[in-house]
């Protein structure tokens, strides 16, 4: 007798084990945290764990819950407490003051978060949802996953005692792989090709509609810029040549004091760098992290090359799978790169990429009705485009389509770089 079919799980049930898994992931990054190292806020651009745990709450409540005749909300003050820039849906409390708020306790907090949790899970399971809308939900607290750790990582460094956030464990993949691979080149002919989201499965606003665009030939790097070639841009002057840099990064370097990337620290003789593991001594051959794009652009304008445009990323990306070094994996920390075949390698994960595209609307994009139109189109001014995700970005929030982006001098993400040239002589 044939074995039966394996029975379908309901669409509802997958929807909210997805969502409990995500959920449960954010409170797994702050369960080894003290109360004190939730509500710190060690600079403006950066939020407090805890302020996070809520905001992502919010979020669902606001988007979700609050439009349901049966809505109460669980604190009628968190609706301005938690809002982060949302001006359609009301006042925000101030971006750099969300570190004076001790109250609520994380305690109440995890209340809030468990509260949203079972209404949700009731809608969930009736399939009174509005699925688009969770979808957003969820991609959006991965978002907040990853700021989490960029936001403790700089809280930690930030502190006289290093403290680390989990044990360290050396970047080689495994054994014999503790030295990058030599640089080659990946060559494309260009042409017109297309760029953006087909849809079918989730993307963000900003990754549509797909266009085309006109690429002259050119070539990818087989790897991501390393610690080793960096430290050689270091200790070669690099930071002390202002012909290499654009106006604004060389201001930058000049009023901020840069002479390294961020969590660098060089004490007798030896570089060290800080990571969520602590203090160490630098991994010459991991992928140089938390760079501006300042300092990534002028890293490859002394190399002789220069920054992929986002175009030219996307077209190599587009049919490769999603595999690399991600939160996934627990590790928190770029891992040296392997032998790339007959495509470039560490393309996701390890580090988001520095392209040279600034952050613009696609031809013909529209932003979104409601607030939720507010989630990137207000965005597109004045920031510049990263892609391929992170060792702290989530494997299931990554595509070859996601566009990340922040302003050129900012640097506190895991933001790194790979080179690229023409193909006609032309750089």
């Amino acid at each position: 007798m044939p074995d039966s079919a394996p029975a379908v799980q309901p669409r509802s049930e997958v929807l909210l084990s997805r969502y409990r898994a995500v959920r449960a992931f954010t409170e797994k990054i702050q369960a080894q945290l003290t109360a004190e190292d939730c509500v710190v806020q060690s600079m403006p651009e950066a939020s407090p764990v805890k302020w996070h745990l809520a905001h992502t709450t919010w979020f669902f409540e606001t988007f979700l819950l609050e439009p349901r005749p049966e809505f109460r909300p669980f604190a009628p003050e968190f609706r301005v407490l938690f809002n982060s820039y949302y001006n359609t849906v009301g006042d925000q409390h101030p971006r750099p003051e969300r570190g004076i708020l001790t109250r609520p306790t994380r305690e109440r907090v995890l209340s809030y978060r468990h509260h949203v949790d079972e209404k949700l899970a009731d809608l969930i399971r009736n399939e009174a949802i509005a699925e688009p809308v969770l979808e957003v939900g969820i991609q959006h607290e991965q978002q907040h996953q990853e700021l989490m750790l960029m936001d403790l990582k700089h809280l930690f460094s930030s502190n006289p005692l290093l403290p680390a956030y989990q044990p360290y464990v050396k970047s080689a993949p495994h054994p014999g792989a503790e030295v990058a691979p030599g640089l080659q080149w990946h060559e494309s002919p260009g042409g017109l090709v297309e760029v953006g989201h087909h849809g079918g499965e989730f993307g963000f606003d900003n990754e549509f509609p797909v266009h085309q665009e006109f690429l002259r030939p050119f070539a990818l790097a087989n790897r991501l810029v390393t610690n080793r070639e960096y430290l050689s841009f270091v200790e070669e002057g690099g930071y002390e040549q202002p012909d290499l840099w654009l106006s604004a990064g060389w201001d930058a370097v000049q009023e901020s004091g840069w002479r390294a990337p961020l969590y660098w620290a060089q004490k007798d003789g030896e570089w060290f760098e800080f990571t969520l593991g602590g203090e160490h001594p630098l991994e010459l051959d991991v992928p140089v992290c938390h760079l501006s794009y300042y300092e990534a652009d002028a890293f490859a304008r002394w190399s002789g090359y220069r920054l992929p445009r986002e175009a030219e990323w996307e077209h190599m990306a587009r049919h490769l799978p999603v595999q690399g070094n991600f939160v996934d994996q627990g590790h928190l920390h770029p891992r040296v790169g392997t032998e790339s075949g007959d495509h470039p390698a560490q393309m996701f994960g390890d580090v988001w990429e520095w392209t040279g595209s600034p952050y613009v609307a696609y031809p013909g994009y529209r932003v979104p009705d409601g607030a939720l139109g507010e989630y990137n189109g207000k965005f597109m001014s004045d920031q510049w485009v990263l892609r391929g995700g992170a060792c702290v970005t989530s494997a299931s929030h990554t595509r070859a389509t996601y566009r990340n982006f922040f302003k050129a001098h900012e640097r506190w993400m895991f933001s790194g770089l790979r080179l690229a040239r023409d193909l006609d002589g032309h750089e």
